[in-house]
This record gives C-alpha cells, sequence and structure tokens, in this order.
C-alpha cells in the first residue's frame, strides 16, 4: 500500500518543522506528501522549500490563490493525493515514529475497514501534558462508538485520521464548515456504514496553542466525568433539556447524511424540526414518548 499525507498549512511556521521531521522520520516511510497552503505571510513556505530541496520526490505543494479557511482547504489536499491511504496532518503536531506503520498493518488486515482515528496525547507549547480528552470517551463509555458520534460528539479527530482513497468519494464535496468540520464529517459517514474504526492508542502529539485555528480537546477530570455521565444516562432518565440537546444534534446530522433519514420516518424528523425551532415550546410526554421510539428504532435497526 503507498501512502499520502494530505497537510495543510496557514502560518505555521512555529512548529511545522517538527511535524514534518516527525512524518518524515515513520518507521515505515510515507510515499508523498501533499502541501496546501493558505496564505501564508511568515516563513511557512520557505521552510516548505526546504524540505522540498531535501526531498523532491515526496513533496508536491500546492498555494492557494486564496484563503480556503480548514475545511476546504483539507478538501483541495486530499483531492490531490494519489496513494491507496491517505493520512491526514495538522500542521503543529507531532507524529509518533510507528503512526503510519501501525495505521497501513490495520488497513491490511481489517480489509472492511475505510476510516480510522485514533487516541492522541496532548501537548501545550511548552511541551507539558494534558491528563483527559475527549479520545477518552469511547473507552470510558457504555455507548457504542456510533452512539457517541451521532447522539453527542466527535471524538475522531482529523489531525489523527487515515483513509482509503476509495472513500473519498463518500465524503467529498465537504459541507460547509458551519455544518460540519471535515473531520466529523468523515467520521459519521465511516460509522453509519460500519466502516470507522478507532484504534485506542495515541499515536500523535496534538499540540494546543493560542493560534491554532481549531481544536479543543482536552478535558479536566471533572469535564471527563460530566461527559460520560451524560452519555452513560438510559433515555427514560433524560431531561427535558438534555433531550433538546440531543434533539438538536440529531436533526442536524440527519438532515445532511440522507440514508439516516429513512422516507418511512419522515414525519418524525419533521416534527422534531419544528419543536426544536420553536424554542419555546416545551416537551410533552408525547414527545417524549416519539423521540424514545425514534432512539430504539435506530439502536433495533443497528443504525446507531
Amino acid at each position: 500500500m503507498k501512502t499520502s499525507v494530505a497537510l495543510c498549512t496557514y502560518n505555521g511556521e512555529k512548529y511545522l518543522g517538527i511535524q514534518l521531521d516527525s512524518i518524515l522520520s515513520q518507521t515505515l516511510a510515507v510515499d508523498e506528501i501533499v502541501v496546501c497552503d493558505d496564505g501564508s505571510t511568515d516563513a511557512t513556505i520557505s521552510i516548505l522549500n526546504s524540505y522540498k530541496e531535501k526531498n523532491p520526490s515526496v513533496f508536491r505543494i500546492y498555494q492557494n490563490e486564496k484563503n480556503l479557511r480548514s475545511v476546504k482547504n483539507f478538501e483541495k489536499a486530499i483531492s490531490l493525493c494519489e496513494n491507496d491511504i491517505i493520512f491526514l496532518s495538522d500542521q503543529d503536531d507531532e507524529w509518533l515514529p510507528e503512526k503510519v506503520e501501525k495505521m497501513v498493518a490495520l488497513f491490511q488486515s481489517a480489509r472492511q475497514t475505510e476510516v480510522i482515528a485514533t487516541n492522541a496525547e496532548i501537548i501545550s507549547e511548552k511541551n507539558s501534558y494534558t491528563q483527559f480528552s475527549v479520545w477518552d470517551i469511547p473507552s470510558k463509555s457504555v455507548a457504542s462508538i456510533k452512539e457517541i458520534l451521532f447522539f453527542y460528539q466527535n471524538f475522531c479527530t482529523g489531525a489523527t485520521m487515515a483513509f482509503r482513497k476509495e472513500f473519498m468519494r463518500e465524503i467529498v464535496p465537504f459541507p460547509p464548515e458551519e455544518l460540519f468540520h471535515h473531520d466529523e464529517w468523515i467520521a459519521l459517514n465511516a460509522v453509519s456504514k460500519n466502516k470507522l474504526h478507532f484504534l485506542d492508542e495515541k499515536l500523535i502529539r496534538y499540540r494546543i496553542h493560542d493560534s491554532q485555528q481549531v481544536g479543543s480537546v482536552s478535558l479536566s477530570e471533572d469535564e471527563l466525568s460530566r461527559s460520560l455521565e451524560k452519555i452513560n444516562l438510559p433515555p427514560e432518565k433524560m431531561n427535558s433539556d438534555l433531550i433538546f440537546s440531543v434533539l438538536k444534534k440529531i436533526k442536524r446530522k440527519l438532515i445532511h447524511i440522507e440514508h439516516f433519514r429513512p422516507e418511512e420516518h419522515k414525519s418524525f424528523f419533521n416534527y422534531y424540526v419544528k419543536a426544536i425551532n420553536d424554542k419555546s415550546q416545551k416537551l410533552t410526554d408525547i414527545a417524549r414518548n416519539k423521540f424514545f421510539l425514534m432512539y430504539s428504532f435506530y439502536k433495533i435497526s443497528g443504525k446507531i
């Protein structure tokens, strides 16, 4: 299996060299690094060119004529990748040496898997480590990864992801950024087809710093505990506020993933769209019952 790295950059001079060194020093060498720069005004391009001079057969560097922002820039970078497995990469993290080798081995052994996301270490600007993160949720929750992704929150981070090139037709073009970030979109599409594997192994160091575009993954011990308490709560014990919170997420996700909205159940979704849009409306017992019926339907049918 040949590998590509889709790397997006934007004013990333501070940590870019660390990330590139970690990618180039993998125990299983990557075959190409496709970089899409989103209009950097610092030394990012100079750094990239210096790496390309040393590794001319590996690097392909593209400079956007206008700023695309993170989601559409990743869409462009992914579309330009040519090899069997596409790894996503931020500009400010650090890959552990065996990341590529372990993930490629998993793709080779799990033929039905199209997308892999992994756990990660969190480091700050000063290289201090954060103890808890959203990546701890799957292993500590009684809910399935489908339930967590569809009903609560995304824990599959783009910086940890890789997928088969064939899966690109399932996810590109990405929806507008205000609807989904690209990593959540990829994860939802993959998990809905039972083609997502979450590898609970820390294979990157995910850097938290003031200038990053997106990324809020660290949790305090209390925040992790509260998240797990909510996720593990049986539906019959959910109060109105929590039900509404869950329904808002369902509405957004189901509306934009058509195979999660069967025609025969469209009236359910129309009901909830109306109820959610009317913020003054309180959930009645009937509404709760309909929610639990819908929840049960998706559980029983294997959709979650």
